[in-house]
């Protein structure tokens, strides 16, 4: 139902922002069929090099699809996401579709009942296409796992997509899904998005109830939308968030308070948790989060964008966020979710089978103490209260999404930033995960292109934090952001077009 006259000629709506197709689609000037064809014309052509989405279910799409022409037909809508196209974060258990998490344990696994952000997402309207790569359970910022291999960066294919929610990422980059969920503990809704060029939400915790398997104690963990643009992730939470009976840290807020679209932040309207008006927006700008090492390409990248949210007339200046004793908390907090998750639910056999860094943490959680555990949550009280304070200051936080360039895929883990060795697989990935302890709303936004020393042009994310619960404020800043930054657009295709040897 192409409209005469329009461009969508071949896979190019594929590259269109979510919230056109959905545009297009309620104006029927697309089908949803039309947009699955197009979307799986682009995984069959570029996914045989990025291998992002992993396990796909394309009869399941096509029969989602007639349904929503049919709906459509009728003059009726599934849903905000009616008909655009997406694939699940293999971290997720998806009713009757192969969910792996990315571990052998696993391969064979196919749950009898969706996650809930994956219930919502499908109540919207979306067209499941299957599955998108993750490591094995989560774990590191770098997209690999014996079950379906590596998953490449669409912008430079020799490098890593990041992690966990790397799949999720260059899909949504490559434009072989409309949309993607992702989840986020130490970063994995910031550093893929900020590796691939595209735009990633971890929102405050409790946004989106976290009532899936397990037990909801861990403030850290937490779902959210990956986009195109920040309209897209706005649409995404739109779907994601609201309150859930059986969420026992769920936020108030209906999930349609932050649909699209957006309305930018004026430069002099800081109008936001504290209603405070009259003054420019103001904005701590954190190179280093802090004292951690960054590549100097990164912070060069990371201060030309502030300049030019300066230019805006956002009132900047350097400052940076509480982070005494947050590392250490992370780590204690981090090693009693493995032990209360992992930790109880697989037998010694099934943990020889994983591999080292998820051995590692499984033998940590177990040996954590209570009274480190007791002061690892006194810590975590004490940041966030000390966030609080900070945000009393400023309105939002500026920094690097990630301390480093994308790097090999065949590197398991970052092991040297800017000259310092980094002792441990997550070291390298402080830069979000001393903001995940503090449960504030972070986004990460392409701030431009950098070189890597070999010469590859590669994306760098920009990270943006607000007060926690300030969700939307964050966006509305994102958007504004965003319109003075640009967008980077679809990847070259030439690189992923050769198939591997």
């Amino acid at each position: 139902m192409t409209a005469p006259g329009t461009s969508l000629e071949h896979t190019t709506v594929c590259d269109l922002p979510a919230v056109e197709q959905a545009a297009l689609l309620r104006a029927k000037e697309l089908s949803a069929r039309e947009l699955l064809a197009a979307h799986r014309a682009r995984v069959e052509a570029l996914d045989g090099v990025v291998n992002a989405v992993v396990t796909r279910t394309w009869e399941r799409a096509e029969a989602e699809a007639a349904a929503c022409d049919a709906a459509a037909a009728r003059g009726e809508f599934h849903g905000p996401l009616h008909g655009l196209v997406t694939a699940f974060k293999d971290l997720n258990d998806t009713r009757g579709i192969r969910t792996t998490y990315g571990s052998p344990v696993f391969a064979d696994h196919v749950p009898d009942a969706d996650h809930p952000v994956v219930a919502r997402v499908v109540a919207a309207g979306a067209v499941t296409i299957g599955k998108t790569n993750t490591p094995e359970f989560g774990a590191g910022s770098h997209t690999f796992n014996p079950v379906f291999g590596v998953t490449r960066n669409p912008w430079a294919p020799a490098l890593s997509a990041g992690g966990s929610s790397g799949g999720a990422a260059a899909a949504v980059a490559t434009g072989m899904v409309s949309l993607a969920d992702g989840s986020d503990v130490g970063g994995s809704l910031r550093n893929p998005p900020g590796f691939c060029g595209v735009v990633g939400l971890r929102p405050s915790v409790g946004r989106v109830p976290n009532s899936g398997p397990g037990h909801q104690h861990h403030r850290m963990p937490t779902h959210g939308p990956i986009g195109r643009c920040v309209d897209d992730v706005a649409l995404g939470l739109s779907v994601m968030a609201g309150p859930d009976p059986l969420g026992m840290l769920s936020l108030p807020e209906p999930g349609p308070a932050f649909a699209p679209p957006l309305h930018p932040l004026p430069p002099f309207d800081a109008s936001g948790p504290g209603e405070r008006t009259g003054r420019p927006l103001r904005v701590a700008l954190s190179p280093d989060l802090g004292g951690l090492p960054v590549d100097p390409a990164v912070r060069l990248a990371v201060r030309a964008a502030a300049d030019t949210l300066a230019v805006l007339g956002w009132d900047v200046e350097e400052a940076d966020p509480p982070v005494d004793g947050v590392d250490e908390t992370f780590a204690a907090l981090r090693a009693f979710m493995y032990a209360s998750d992992l930790g109880r639910r697989l037998g010694p056999e099934e943990v020889r089978r994983l591999k080292g860094t998820v051995q590692l943490e499984i033998r940590e959680g177990l040996a954590i103490r209570t009274d480190q555990v007791a002061d690892a949550f006194a810590a975590e009280t004490e940041l966030v209260r000390r966030t609080h304070a900070f945000f009393d200051r400023y309105d939002l936080l500026v920094a690097p999404t990630a301390q480093v360039l994308p790097f090999p895929v065949e590197q398991e883990w970052v092991t040297v930033v800017d000259g310092v060795p980094m002792q441990r697989y997550t070291d390298w990935m402080r830069a979000c995960t001393r903001l995940s302890v503090t449960g504030v709303p972070a986004l990460s936004l392409p701030a431009g292109m950098a070189q890597t020393a070999d010469g590859v042009h590669v994306p760098v994310g920009l990270q943006l934090a607000a007060r926690p619960g300030a969700d939307l404020f964050l966006l509305r800043a994102a958007k504004a952001a965003e319109e003075a930054l640009g967008r980077l657009g679809t990847p070259p295709f030439g690189p992923l077009l050769a198939r591997p040897a």
